[in-house]
């Protein structure tokens, strides 16, 4: 068996994700992070983008958050996120009018919250 660590993505409102993972990727206010077994302990802030988690049944888990925090401590990875929402649950046309909307409206902090619901989508 792959070594793993246990992930747990969590909302303000809800719990989103829970399982064990080979490879988390997120990004945070020092850039794109991945983090596997074993890593170092660390604790950041997580910017608005799509959070990458490799399953250790070998799936892919796409979520997209914006803010929170992360920390990371005896292989257990805590992502703690204003909000966040699985790509699968994302309703890609109404992300897409959302986009529009912000930007005709010129609300970066919309458009970037729509266009990270786009990315975790499609992957982009």
């Amino acid at each position: 068996m792959a070594a793993e660590l246990h992930v747990e993505l969590v909302a303000a409102d809800r719990s989103v994700w829970s399982g064990e993972a080979t490879l988390v990727v997120a990004r945070t206010t020092s850039g794109d992070i991945g983090v596997m077994p074993g890593h170092q302990p660390l604790l950041g802030v997580l910017e608005s983008g799509p959070v990458t988690i490799r399953t250790s049944e070998g799936g892919t888990v796409v979520a997209a958050v914006h803010g929170g925090f992360l920390s990371f401590a005896d292989n257990k990875l805590s992502l703690l996120a204003e909000i966040a929402e699985l790509a699968d649950e994302i309703d890609v046309q109404r992300a897409e009018r959302a986009l529009e909307s912000a930007k005709s409206e010129d609300d970066a902090v919309a458009e970037r919250r729509a266009d990270v619901r786009l990315r975790a989508v499609t992957g982009n």
